[in-house]
């Protein structure tokens, strides 16, 4: 019970809880496109490379790159370095979405805007961690770790199955469309709050 009381009184704060409801959205875009990507792929080769390539350049940027972007989480404005990432996937993912529909993607051009997407991921990951403690207060912090965790779960059950279905009834590129709406959402989330001491 007293759990369940830290959980709820963390989601009491204004600020952690629109932005932990907008990373939700946002996680449940990217893993709803990660579905229209392998199955796009699947439509344009029969190679299985490709295919596994599709999760494959998704994560590859997160592995090499977070270090990286952990040096700018602690160097450089937090909001800022999440807000540059989200604008990028939302500009990768909108002509991700333009292509497929207009049936101009090759596998390679597939592989690439998924590449993409995974940098963008790889720069706001660390940033968003990082900040939770800007948000909330130290008593709060496992707390809201905790939420994070269990939201992002939660998209991971969620998702690939609505992604199938959404794939299944309006194509991979109505997947890709999904994905660029749901940034909308956290940039919004993101250009509402006002850190009280920005780094």
């Amino acid at each position: 019970m007293a759990k369940a009381d830290s959980l709820t009184g963390v989601l009491r704060n204004p600020t952690f809880r629109m932005l932990w409801l907008a990373t939700l959205a946002s996680n449940f875009g990217t893993l709803v496109q990660s579905v229209g990507a392998a199955w796009m792929m699947t439509e344009l080769t029969a190679s299985e490379s490709m295919v596994a390539l599709v999760q494959t350049s998704v994560t590859a940027p997160i592995m090499v790159f977070s270090l990286i972007a952990g040096v700018f989480a602690d160097n450089f404005d937090r909001r800022k370095v999440m807000l540059v990432a989200q604008v990028f996937m939302f500009a990768v993912s909108v002509i991700l979405t333009l292509l497929a529909y207009r049936t101009l993607l090759t596998p390679w051009l597939l592989l690439t805007f998924t590449f993409l997407i995974g940098c963008g991921t790889a720069l706001h990951n660390p940033s968003w961690q990082a900040s939770v403690g800007d948000i909330v207060s130290r008593a709060e912090v496992p707390s809201a770790v905790t939420l994070n965790g269990m939201g992002f779960n939660a998209m991971r059950s969620i998702g690939p199955a609505a992604g199938g279905a959404i794939v299944a009834l309006a194509g991979a590129a109505a997947a890709f469309a999904v994905n660029a709406a749901s940034y909308v959402a956290i940039t919004a989330a993101l250009l509402r709050w006002r850190p009280a001491a920005s780094r």
